[in-house]
């Protein structure tokens, strides 16, 4: 308990009205980057995780703390609070910030700032703070100085704050016109920067709170976009839907955080599906095969009259040319994210239904062939069971001499995505880099119900490994069993290397970070520049070849580390228990 008797700040108590007015309703994470202007934020979240009302995660560089909170929310549906001290610590919350603005993820950033008097005068870490994420964010706010203190919260500094919760935690997770993202609070502080925390700080911040709402999974005749984030994707809804007939010929595509609402709308309206392996949509008895090949044939593709679209689609230039076409006409369903508007006619809708009438059967029945053709088994060959039997010597010395082949083939791109998907399964997550080795996953995979995470907002490189950590911490919260596995290239694992620092006493996430290590970013092999560029230039500047110890780093850094050069060996590492944090680094060749 609190000694009432207490050396009081104003700092401190607006931060307990602040943070308890979250936690209240339903905040449950925060991340804390050092510092001294937020101390006051800082040490009120460590009493909250004291009472046991949050779950509290240190961090020592801001991108890291942003990405991280991003990753939780987009694992949970509801927002985590990141707390910072002023200056530069600001704008490295920039990248999750657009991040999770594009993408429609929840987010909550508490910037600690010098007062209004000491900005634009040459003050020690002082910028203008306010409106750095002005294009970004639902809301914003530069609170006033706290002046008082106040002993039993009925003071109207506390109420003030307070509202100015709700009003924060309501904006970032979408409620009226705008969809869920980003909020800023600017929270400026005058010395003496912390005291005593108030006696009422944990029961203020644990009455009234609520879990964050499980959304349903049940299904229904409406479907919203964007239940790729959070727990669940398929829900019921009140607002009129838009209906669709199934007369044109139609398929539905799914990109990032599609959901399951787009898996059940095609299935109910007789429709292809086209699903990036990002959607959380690529499972069913219409998925497509091979689509970007489909989606180019004249016959089929070509054909298309009416696409309905879930998420935001960013991994083929076929469906990109698909979604521009003036010929088509395009429903964008609503979801967490940017709208979809390609050819600059497209309809945005809330909310789909199947019209009534008969669905065209021809019509799912010519991409369904033209899918089972185009389908690719990646499995390992089963062994020669009759050969290994033989009593003939040399019918079982080829039998065990092909066995010794397949155990000794060296990984490739496709061996290696396949091995992730067959390893992962419904308790698990599985979370996408933004690498060449998405787009090989993208066009190989076929169908099952994985929850699929990734930075598509913007697809950038930013924040890879801590958003993967975000996401593990909180799917294992309460105990819940699973594994979280990023499966990402070496860039993009380097970029984001200060993520593998974890302060010691905090819980171990059930992590593996899978790093396809080709030397350097060979995504760009595929692109028009490798048309243009000469070899040295594009080595130099955008193959960037790196030749980093992937070792070294893992034990710098407490990592379990694994090198899986076979398919055998990524398949026993991958479906091992493990309790925490691996690092397995599979070389591949350029």
């Amino acid at each position: 308990m609190v000694d009432t008797a207490r050396t009081a700040a104003p700092a401190t108590d607006a931060a307990a009205a602040l943070l308890a007015g979250l936690v209240s309703r339903g905040v449950r994470h925060i991340v804390v980057s050092p510092g001294s202007r937020s101390q006051a934020l800082a040490l009120v979240a460590a009493e909250l995780e004291r009472a046991g009302l949050i779950h509290l995660h240190v961090r020592i560089d801001e991108r890291v703390a942003g990405f991280t909170a991003l990753g939780i929310g987009r694992e949970t549906g509801m927002p985590a609070a990141v707390v910072c001290t002023s200056g530069t610590a600001v704008a490295n919350l920039v990248p999750a910030a657009l991040e999770a603005h594009h993408a429609g993820v929840p987010l909550l950033l508490l910037t600690a700032d010098r007062p209004p008097e000491l900005r634009g005068v040459g003050a020690n870490q002082t910028t203008r703070q306010p409106g750095l994420f002005r294009s970004a964010v639902r809301l914003e706010a530069d609170l006033a100085v706290p002046e008082a203190t106040d002993d039993d919260a009925t003071g109207e500094q506390t109420a003030e704050l307070d509202a100015v919760a709700a009003a924060a935690l309501a904006a970032a997770l979408g409620e009226g016109a705008r969809a869920a993202g980003p909020v800023h609070l600017n929270v400026p502080f005058r010395e003496p920067l912390a005291g005593a925390a108030p006696a009422w700080l944990a029961e203020r911040a644990a009455s009234g709170a609520v879990p964050a709402e499980e959304n349903s999974d049940g299904s229904g005749a409406l479907y919203q976009g964007g239940g790729g984030i959070g727990e669940a994707d398929v829900a019921p809804v009140a607002e009129a839907a838009h209906v669709v007939d199934p007369g044109p010929r139609t398929v539905v595509v799914a990109g990032a955080d599609g959901g399951d609402a787009a898996e059940q709308f095609a299935h109910d309206g007789g429709f292809p599906l086209v699903a990036e392996i990002v959607s959380g949509a690529r499972f069913g008895r219409q998925i497509v095969h091979g689509y970007r090949a489909l989606l180019s044939d004249p016959e089929l593709g070509g054909r298309i009259e009416r696409v309905v679209v879930f998420g935001r689609p960013t991994l083929s230039r076929e469906v990109t040319r698909l979604l521009m076409r003036d010929d088509v006409e395009v429903l964008a369903v609503r979801g967490p994210g940017e709208p979809v508007n390609l050819n600059g006619s497209t309809l945005a809708v809330d909310a789909v239904r199947v019209g009534s009438g008969a669905a065209d059967r021809a019509w799912l029945g010519d991409w369904m062939r033209a899918s089972r053709a185009a389908a690719v088994d990646l499995s390992p060959p089963a062994p020669d069971a009759d050969g290994l039997a033989s009593a003939v010597p040399h019918e079982r010395l080829g039998a065990i001499n092909a066995e010794v082949e397949v155990m000794r083939a060296p990984l490739d791109r496709a061996a290696l995505v396949d091995a992730l998907w067959r390893a992962s399964w419904p308790h698990d997550r599985l979370v996408f880099g933004s690498s060449r080795i998405v787009r090989v996953a993208d066009e190989l995979l076929g169908g099952k119900k994985v929850a699929v995470h990734s930075n598509r907002g913007l697809a950038g490189i930013d924040g890879t490994i801590a958003t993967a950590t975000g996401v593990a911490l909180a799917s294992q919260v309460d105990e819940r069993p699973g594994v979280t596995r990023l499966l990402l290239g070496d860039l993009a694992f380097l970029h984001d290397m200060g993520a593998l620092l974890l302060p010691p006493g905090e819980i171990e996430p059930r992590l593996q970070v899978v790093v396809g290590n080709d030397g350097g970013g060979t995504i760009f092999d595929g692109l028009e520049v490798a048309t243009v560029a000469g070899d040295d230039a594009m080595s130099r500047v955008q193959y960037t070849p790196q030749t980093a110890r992937l070792e070294q780093l893992a034990l710098a850094f407490g990592w379990e580390y694994h090198r899986c050069t076979t398919r055998v060996a990524l398949d026993q590492v991958l479906t091992a228990p493990t309790g925490g944090r691996q690092l397995i680094e599979v070389p591949l060749p350029r």
